[in-house]
């Protein structure tokens, strides 16, 4: 008995040692245990405090009635959850830092899982968009059942481990006589939602479809009978294309028809003459459509003058359209030119916002033909649109560009920390937002934080 004391004894030491050789090779490694937590009856519907917590002021749907103490955007205290869902902040004692923020499950609102993590079998890399297109397009000769079920679940494990709650893939999808009736890519990431959704995580699908094929009546109609009786979303894709306004009045018709949300890739270029986005506008105010509408990029609009993009951003109010910023493949792809780029290749995010346009920061490509880098991680991307955007402090404002107005673009109910189940909220071991956009922390669901057992810590991953 005492040989085998002795031994746990000396595989318990070892183990710290290498815990800080870790720390010294890594960065930050913590083995944090809830300590100071409280609670009665966890599973009985009582009560639990969770002491030195912070919660972002404009993730509340009632920031008047929560309690705690303000600091800065945030609001601290020890978090009260009865039956399971926050209640309260109540004033801790002695005015100390908190130790970690709270957060409500993260929504990413704009990604590739049928693309992402292809780009080492992707020699052709470098360019601009059509240089993108051109390379992906090579690779899906590799796009197999068992490549794209690898893939997509690596995005997937990436996605949920930054904390979402809620992620929207687009799905490549060609259309005409030779094509399937669906992609592969769209039944394999039909079965990793329904396996997502056993971690309460919605994983939505759009097809991606061109808008010249959408302008065909009979093709459109073919995808859309299909998005609807798999749940999912309809969406296309507009640059210059000639029946760009014709394909995009079929699918908000056929949308209207079958009770299906809308999602545009629209205007992904610098060039003014590319008008998708007001095409869009126009049509939904036209139709008189109440569905949801979701579009993206809309990098022209940096080249147009003050009164157009105002004209556009009023139209965009008006018909309740979303506009998701995707700074990494943007600031990749837009403004090439021989040298050093000049130009940032983001949409007129602040202008845009000022006339009440909902304004969704998404993520885009990972590791793929259009951005070779990146990761599934709706923080880093607000981080990079802080830099690239100009998106100053304070940061809690616009957390809800990947929180609960995000949930809304994708027409879900936008989900706040008040009286949110503890499943759905998420911790970070870091006392300021500053911190937790710049990557200071990893996401730990806060029901885990709750139950007082030890974890580990890492860096994020890469």
């Amino acid at each position: 008995m005492r040989t085998g004391l002795a031994e746990c004894q000396r595989l318990w030491h070892r183990f710290q040692g290498l815990k800080r050789n870790a720390s010294m090779r890594m960065g930050r490694v913590n083995v944090h245990t809830t300590r100071n937590v409280t609670a009665t009856g966890f599973g009985n519907g009582g009560a639990a405090r969770l002491p030195g917590l912070a919660v972002p002021v404009d993730l509340l749907a009632r920031p008047d009635g929560f309690g705690g103490v303000r600091q800065g955007d945030l609001l601290c205290g020890t978090l009260v959850l009865e039956a399971g869902r926050a209640q309260r902040l109540d004033p801790d004692s002695g005015a100390k830092p908190p130790r970690g923020i709270v957060l409500p499950r993260l929504a990413e609102a704009h990604v590739h899982l049928d693309k992402c993590h292809s780009i080492t079998r992707i020699a052709d890399v470098g360019g601009d968009l059509a240089a993108a297109l051109r390379a992906q397009r090579a690779d899906k000769v590799h796009w197999t059942a068992g490549d794209l079920d690898h893939r997509t679940r690596r995005g997937m494990r990436e996605l949920r481990s930054a904390g979402c709650g809620a992620v929207r893939s687009h799905v490549d999808w060609a259309t005409g006589p030779d094509a399937p009736e669906a992609p592969i890519a769209w039944d394999i990431l039909g079965a990793l939602a329904k396996a997502a959704a056993q971690d309460g995580i919605a994983l939505q699908r759009a097809a991606l479809t061109s808008i010249e094929d959408m302008a065909e009546t009979d093709r459109a109609r073919q995808v859309a009978r299909r998005v609807a009786r798999d749940g999912a979303v309809l969406g296309s894709f507009l640059f210059d294309q000639a029946q760009r306004h014709k394909g995009v009045l079929t699918l908000f018709r056929l949308a209207d028809r079958l009770g299906l949300p809308l999602d545009f890739h629209v205007d992904e270029g610098l060039d003014p003459a590319l008008n998708g986005l007001e095409i869009i506008a126009d049509v939904a105010l036209e139709t008189g459509f109440q569905g949801p509408v979701f579009c993206s990029h809309a990098c022209s609009l940096a080249s147009q003058q003050a009164d157009t993009v105002a004209r556009v951003a009023e139209k965009l109010a008006k018909a309740s359209i979303a506009l998701a910023v995707l700074p990494s493949t943007n600031l990749y792809l837009q403004g090439r030119r021989a040298g050093t780029p000049d130009r940032r290749g983001l949409t007129r995010l602040h202008e845009l916002a000022a006339h009440g346009v909902n304004i969704v920061i998404g993520t885009d490509n990972v590791r793929d033909a259009f951005y070779p880098i990146g990761r599934h991680d709706p923080l880093h991307s607000l981080s990079l649109a802080v830099m690239a955007g100009h998106l100053d402090p304070p940061f809690g404002r616009h957390l809800r560009t990947i929180t609960t107005t995000a949930r809304r673009a994708m027409g879900l109910a936008p989900l706040w920390i008040d009286d949110a189940a503890s499943q759905d909220l998420i911790f970070f071991e870091t006392p300021g937002l500053s911190d937790l956009i710049a990557g200071a922390a990893r996401a730990v669901p806060l029901s885990e934080y709750q139950k007082g057992t030890p974890w580990l810590i890492m860096p994020r991953p890469l």
